[in-house]
């Protein structure tokens, strides 16, 4: 199943699409995607309510726009340097234990919404990832059955200000969060549509050329270690998305390194979770 939210920003409803592309609004009988959803077995109950209803749910216009498949969850955790090629082109060496960092939640944004980027920026760079939504309460949980914490997977681009991450001192997290840095989406996969998420290529293109071209086998710590692992330091809710590293071809690795500029257009995808298109644009 395939859920996503639609509609203008900070307006969205939650729907689903089916396979054969067509949209369905599901907010008659659901109020939105949130960790209230999750931690309510939302996901079963929205498969039987399809079941009945289905039918005579109202179609979505295609041309809607598209939102966050998600409401603002609690956080947005993130993982560095989790694939090998990707740590080697930053000079750092592959960690022994993940690299963990947060991202702010307002920096959330829909699929194919415009990049902004920030005023004073001139290294804002791409990061096609894998993410990871968690569907029930997860605290210390063991490897063998973190996989059934899991509601699903979904496409993210982790943009990130390179000057401000790694020149500016303190935590990564200043360069993660500023506003539009987070577009998840199309769509939220759940668990039974990715059966094998270690077998998953991702790619990101910018004006055309593509940049990177990855597959999620190469991940240094896979999904399930990290929804372990993560679980041992803090409780993660509903809702909550943990993003799982980038491959090789960010921005800061070319020689010279090359950034995001207004007017640039950014494609990405992940199999099985759709696409995505931004272009990127100068802030205020």
């Amino acid at each position: 199943m395939k859920l996503i939210r639609f509609g203008p920003a900070g307006q969205e409803k939650p729907g689903v699409q089916q396979e054969d592309g067509t949209r369905l609004d599901v907010s008659v009988g659901f109020t939105d995607y949130d960790e209230a959803f999750f931690a309510s077995e939302g996901i079963s109950r929205l498969r039987e309510w399809l079941i009945a209803n289905a039918a005579s749910a109202p179609v979505v216009n295609p041309a809607i726009r598209l939102g966050s498949p998600i409401a603002r969850p609690s956080k947005i955790i993130c993982i560095g340097l989790n694939y090998r090629d990707h740590a080697e082109e930053s000079g750092m060496t592959p960690p022994a234990e993940p690299v963990v960092f947060f991202k702010s939640t307002s920096a959330l944004t829909g699929p194919n919404d415009d990049l902004v980027i920030p005023f004073g920026s001139e290294k804002t760079d791409w990061e096609v990832e894998l993410a990871v939504v968690i569907g029930k309460v997860a605290r210390r949980v063991s490897l063998d059955l973190a996989i059934a914490h899991i509601a699903g997977y979904v496409l993210h681009n982790d943009y990130s200000e390179r000057a401000w991450q790694l020149e500016r001192g303190g935590q990564w997290v200043k360069g993660k969060s500023a506003d539009t840095f987070a577009p998840l989406g199309p769509w939220l996969a759940t668990a039974d549509e990715i059966p094998h998420p270690n077998d998953l290529r991702l790619w990101l293109s910018v004006n055309g050329v593509q940049k990177q071209n990855g597959h999620s086998g190469n991940l240094i710590f896979g999904v399930p270690f990290l929804v372990h692992y993560l679980s041992q330091f803090m409780t993660l809710l509903p809702g909550d998305v943990i993003s799982t590293g980038t491959p090789a071809g960010v921005g800061l690795g070319f020689k010279p390194p090359q950034y995001l500029k207004p007017g640039d257009v950014v494609e990405l995808g992940i199999t099985l979770l759709g696409t995505q298109r931004q272009i990127a644009r100068a802030g205020v």
